[in-house]
């Protein structure tokens, strides 16, 4: 697999397939692996399978919680790991994940920041997921990119007869998600302004779905065809209600959530290539 950077926001991912040999990303979002609430053992289990799978995992956002910290007006102590108690608390969420995402560096491909991250390096000046893919990369032969807020990765299969092209488009995500829709609607507003896209991968609400759209498209020969824009949405790993004894979600009327995240699979068969979407539980 050769990866180059190109335009700002932009990734290009080389991808060589043989036959009944798939190439598997992991989708990730919303870890907050440093929230008391944290599934980390479901974390490592989805860590372990992406070794097992020779996959690289595309994560977009918010892998840091940082709500604790003494500047928060939403920090409650009753919700901080023992290994983040200190007076240099940023520090520590670094030097913690780094020392658990250390022995899968090579796994990462991308690392974005969320909107936890985006609102430490408002108040802060430190972008805590550009420090922790720097940590990562010190010692690791394979380099894991800084992505943006939003961005795109271009896909290139290819086999020895055949080549083709998938565009993914990331958000981290904006908005509440909705009680009813969550934030299903938005496919209908993103796929207008994202015409190019065959993937869009967002989090944000902890929600979890697949919507496909099916598209008629026209040629530049002017050959009538149909595709699909797949939206998905990835869950994260916090989980809310894992001791019901309340909080700020439970309090506010939140739902409980999904955990896990989504497996996306590359692979050439019968003449052609297809993908697939397959839930991470």
């Amino acid at each position: 697999m050769k990866i180059e950077k190109k335009q700002r926001g932009s990734l290009s991912v080389n991808v060589t397939l043989q036959v009944n040999r798939p190439k598997w990303f992991l989708l990730t979002s919303d870890r907050h692996h440093d929230n008391a609430h944290c599934n980390q053992q479901l974390e490592k289990q989805h860590l372990d399978q992406a070794r097992e799978r020779d996959a690289h995992i595309i994560d977009i956002g918010d892998l840091f919680c940082a709500m604790q910290g003494k500047w928060d007006r939403r920090a409650d102590t009753s919700q901080l790991r023992p290994e983040y108690i200190g007076g240099n608390y940023l520090d520590l969420l670094v030097d913690e994940a780094t020392k658990f995402f250390s022995p899968y560096a090579d796994r990462f491909l991308q690392l974005s920041p969320g909107n936890h991250e985006t609102s430490i390096t408002k108040r802060h000046e430190t972008n805590l997921t550009q420090r922790l893919v720097e940590r990562l990369n010190l010692n690791n032969k394979h380099k894991i990119f800084l992505g943006g807020y939003s961005g795109w990765i271009q896909f290139f299969l290819k086999n020895s007869t055949h080549q083709k092209r998938f565009n993914y488009f990331y958000h981290h995500g904006f908005g509440g998600g909705g009680p009813v829709t969550r934030g299903v609607i938005q496919t209908n507003r993103m796929g207008i302004y994202l015409p190019d896209a065959n993937f869009v991968h967002t989090g944000h609400t902890h929600d979890e779905w697949v919507v496909p759209i099916q598209r008629a498209r026209i040629s530049q020969h002017g050959k009538p065809y149909q595709d699909t824009q797949t939206h998905i949405r990835t869950p994260g790993y916090k989980d809310e209600y894992a001791d019901g004894a309340g909080g700020w979600h439970i309090e506010r009327g939140g739902p409980p959530k999904p955990t896990g995240a989504s497996w996306l699979k590359f692979e050439y068969k019968k003449g052609e290539f297809v993908t697939e979407i397959i839930a991470a539980h």
